[in-house]
């Protein structure tokens, strides 16, 4: 039995496999990037390139970040980027996802699967960056590869789908939650080989935002609306002139005029459905207000 046959793969009745899924764009990306740095900085195309240029070198983060922290894009950026003297690397990391990927982007939808995926990717950058600077390492060392994130999916996965059977290359059926402890197994034993080429700090750090993601059943919606905050926030310091009759309306928490704002705006997103109760009746304590200055 293949994936496609599963249980948890059949799509829901709105149809999920039909739509380009966040799984296709970021294995899109994936691909994407390693072609263009493939063609760049090899050979291939060497009479019509006179400048090797290599996207690894620019997108991959380096040991030596907290002295060069004006790269700090590099932690989401080497996520997206693979060896490209080992095409496996890439095939193995975008398997992975395609195959544990679109089950779990069904339970949190496409949006919220972006932000998660993006969220670990920087997560396991971090640690395997802590792990370099706490051993001393030099500023040779480079990460590249999505593995971070792909790790982050498969134990997301094994949350949901514990007793799912997966069959190891094909062909030795084990449940989903002795795979994990297999990986688990191999990751931390792999931790403690400085000759290894694997990051396995920083695979070990996906997996266990995975883990607690799914148990504490996170939202990380906040992380997009982030911005839409702090726009809200610098317009409400803006100068402004004050009439004598807001400051006998008394001082709001935050200022009713920011508010409204940000209720607008909220508005806007996700439909006046999602206002709560108590946005609601800012909007009519703002427009009992508004009716007062004009009478």
């Amino acid at each position: 039995m293949g994936f496609q046959d599963r249980g948890y793969y059949r799509s829901p009745s709105r149809g999920f496999s039909p739509e380009w899924s966040a799984v296709n764009t970021i294995i899109a990306v994936n691909a994407a990037v390693w072609l263009a740095n493939f063609i760049l900085a090899g050979d291939l195309f060497r009479e019509f390139i006179s400048l090797k240029v290599s996207l690894n070198d620019l997108l991959c983060l380096r040991s030596d970040l907290p002295s060069h922290l004006w790269n700090v894009w590099t932690l989401l950026t080497y996520g997206f980027t693979h060896d490209d003297r080992d095409l496996w690397h890439i095939v193995f990391n975008m398997l992975t996802l395609w195959f544990f990927g679109r089950p779990v982007e069904a339970i949190m939808g496409r949006a919220e699967f972006i932000r998660f995926y993006g969220t670990a990717i920087v997560v396991a950058g971090l640690a395997w960056l802590i792990g370099e600077q706490l051993s001393g390492a030099g500023p040779g060392p480079r990460l590249v590869g999505a593995s971070g994130g792909v790790m982050a999916v498969l134990a997301a996965f094994i949350w949901y789908y514990p007793r799912e059977t997966i069959y190891i290359y094909g062909v030795l059926p084990v449940p989903a939650w002795l795979l994990g402890i297999i990986y688990l197994f191999l990751d931390v034993r792999g931790a403690g080989d400085r000759n290894s080429n694997v990051a396995h700090v920083a695979h070990l750090a996906g997996a266990a935002f995975g883990i607690l993601y799914a148990w504490r059943g996170w939202s990380l919606d906040g992380l997009t609306d982030a911005p839409a905050r702090l726009l809200a926030s610098l317009r409400g310091r803006r100068l402004r002139i004050v009439r004598p009759d807001d400051e006998l309306a008394g001082n709001d928490e935050p200022p009713l005029e920011q508010e409204v704002d940000r209720i607008l705006e909220k508005i806007g997103r996700s439909g006046e459905a999602s206002l709560t109760a108590a946005e609601r009746d800012t909007l009519t304590r703002a427009s009992r207000r508004l009716k007062d200055r004009r009478g």
